[in-house]
């Protein structure tokens, strides 16, 4: 009989692909894009959504290598294939992984709930999940420090039905399927393998309701819109992140129907906006200063702004050349760890006068001739003697 090749693999995505980032990105940058991600398409948020699960998933196993010094060096140089056989993603069927297991793996990314925070934990309270959100400060305000209000969405327990997800006077019951514990058991390969996943009827919680609470349509949650004010420190720099804590969502309703247990943590991540004057070097600020060539040359005293808002008096060296620094101490960004500031550096730019007085012209014409340099003749008209 003839022998057929076995069928193709289905291809893989980049896994710089999946979680949106350049394979230059650095750790924290892959594992704010991760968690962005995770909460986007996690199966509580998607129910019933196939391919948000599949997503799901897709990015569990993209950050499991990206986040492996390691193995992500085995995947920069070999792709998919230098993963096989080494523990990676390439060697296991992620798209039959249970995602309470998924979070296992990755407990660090959201302070250490599984699925609703907290099932299959050997001890300890429930824990919700943590949530992101940004603000965009001038870079004044990162200086100084500032108290600024985020305002969120989160998921909270309904108010209704108290977390049940069922409709006033009734309650959820056994899950049949499970006989309420929430997990079923797999076997595969004529039994060779057996897997424990999420209980297909109940999706996990261990119990079915008959009648759904109208408010939230049985899930126990509803979508508030949430008001905070947090204080940005003095000196944070643009991508670095706040955390306030218990201001995330309460556990799931799988392990805590009433949302009792810890709320997770709101990761604030601030932006600072560019300005007009000055760019941040670390802890000091930098500035470039138009100094014309008389100035440049003599020497004087000239009034610059700071980022405090109060302009200072600088002195410009005679002699100075396009480019010269003139470093004014403590004028800068307050360090986050010891609050020392950093320095404030005012760069020389010797400016070039594109039009000249006719005094001005004369001036230095006459400096010109003493240096004995050669110059354009100064006469406007003596294109038309040479070419009539």
């Amino acid at each position: 009989m003839p022998r057929f090749p076995p069928p193709m693999p289905p291809a893989q995505r980049d896994y710089y692909e999946v979680l949106g980032v350049a394979k230059t990105a650095d750790a924290e940058e892959i594992k704010r894009s991760y968690r962005r991600l995770a909460m986007k398409y996690h199966p509580d948020r998607n129910p019933g959504d196939a391919e948000a699960e599949k997503s799901f998933k897709e990015a569990a196993a993209a950050y499991e290598v990206l986040s492996d010094a390691e193995k992500r060096a085995r995947y920069d140089q070999h792709g998919h294939e230098g993963l096989r056989g080494g523990g990676g993603p390439a060697a296991h069927d992620f798209s039959r992984m249970n995602v309470d297991d998924i979070f296992s793996m990755f407990n660090d990314i959201f302070g250490g709930g599984g699925r609703g925070g907290g099932r299959g934990r050997a001890q300890g309270p429930a824990r919700g999940y943590d949530l992101e959100t940004d603000v965009t400060l001038t870079l004044e305000d990162a200086v100084r420090g500032v108290e600024k209000e985020v305002v969120f969405t989160r998921l909270d327990v309904c108010e209704t039905c108290h977390g049940s997800g069922a409709k006033a006077g009734s309650s959820p019951v056994t899950c049949a399927t499970c006989a309420g514990q929430g997990k079923v058991q797999q076997t595969g390969l004529g039994g060779m393998f057996r897997m424990v996943t999420a209980c297909p009827a109940c999706g996990g919680r261990g119990r079915v309701i008959k009648d759904f609470c109208g408010a939230c349509r049985g899930k126990g949650r509803t979508p508030k819109q949430r008001t905070v004010a947090v204080r940005i420190p003095a000196g944070i720099a643009d991508g670095q992140t706040v955390r306030v804590r218990g201001e995330g969502e309460p556990p799931g309703p799988e392990s805590s129907p009433g949302g009792e247990g810890v709320r997770g943590d709101l990761h604030v991540q601030v932006r600072v906006a560019d300005h007009a004057l000055f760019e941040r070097d670390g802890d000091d600020l930098t500035m470039e200063l138009p100094v014309s060539f008389a100035r440049a040359a003599l020497g004087s005293e000239v009034s610059v702004p700071t980022i405090d808002g109060e302009p200072t008096l600088i002195t410009v060296p005679r002699g100075t050349q396009h480019g010269d620094v003139v470093r004014l101490p403590g004028r800068g960004v307050p360090s986050l760890r010891s609050g020392r500031r950093g320095d404030m550096l005012v760069v020389a730019r010797v400016v070039v006068p594109k039009k000249l007085t006719q005094q001005q012209e004369r001036l230095l014409r006459e400096l010109a001739a003493t240096d004995k340099e050669t110059v354009s003749p100064d006469s406007p008209g003596i294109w038309k003697k040479i070419f009539g």
